[in-house]
């Protein structure tokens, strides 16, 4: 099993913790409001720690979950502590009309996180193209992208870990279409399924 980090306390911090928790790994959380850390952590039980914000993270996979415009600066406020440490963004930059990216050009957060993260993390895209009530109840595809083989193993061993199969689709300036993505699912959220229970996922067809 695996030890795991999560830098945020809202709803896809708590969700991904529980489901980390019940597959067994080692779960510690870190929020710059340290009530909410010793929360969310008694709320995910299984031994479960709050950290201290800033300080190092005692978990080897370091899950930021929060707005995506906050990662890039709370990982350039970690600097050196995420050194040896995978960092797995969840973000999606969505623009205020949900009708498109908030970057112009052909890049990702994660992309963004890799440029100022230390020379010896990893960087992986993960878990953007779902729904938190999906991840609640259902057993999606977890689409990653990274450039580092052995990170992408490492975390595609920690979503086996939850019941869920992780698909790779290529190095990390894939992180850039996988944000694609996730605005795709909330249009068809908005228009050709029509609600949120839902994930898009892949299928493997033979003969």
């Amino acid at each position: 099993m695996s030890s795991i980090t999560i830098i945020g306390t809202g709803n896809m911090a708590r969700t991904i913790g529980t489901l980390a928790v019940a597959g067994g790994n080692t779960v510690e959380v870190m929020g710059r409001d340290q009530s909410k850390s010793d929360h969310l952590a008694k709320v995910l039980g299984g031994g479960s720690t709050a950290g201290t914000w800033g300080t190092a993270p005692a978990g080897d996979i370091v899950i930021t979950a929060l707005l995506y415009d906050g990662v890039v600066p709370v990982v350039a406020e970690y600097g050196d502590a995420l050194a040896d440490k995978v960092i797995v963004d969840i973000s999606n930059p969505f623009n205020p009309t949900f009708d498109g990216l908030a970057h112009k050009e052909e890049t990702s957060i994660a992309y963004e996180v890799a440029k100022i993260a230390p020379a010896r993390s990893s960087v992986v895209k993960a878990f953007n193209t779902i729904f938190r009530n999906v991840l609640e109840k259902g057993r999606p595809d977890v689409f990653i992208a990274g450039d580092n083989s052995q990170a992408k193993a490492d975390v595609a061993a920690f979503i086996k870990s939850l019941g869920l199969r992780a698909r790779d689709v290529g190095g990390l300036k894939m992180a850039h279409w996988l944000e694609g993505m996730g605005l795709v699912t909330v249009g068809l959220a908005g228009n050709g399924v029509g609600h949120w229970d839902f994930a898009l996922g892949a299928n493997e067809f033979t003969g």
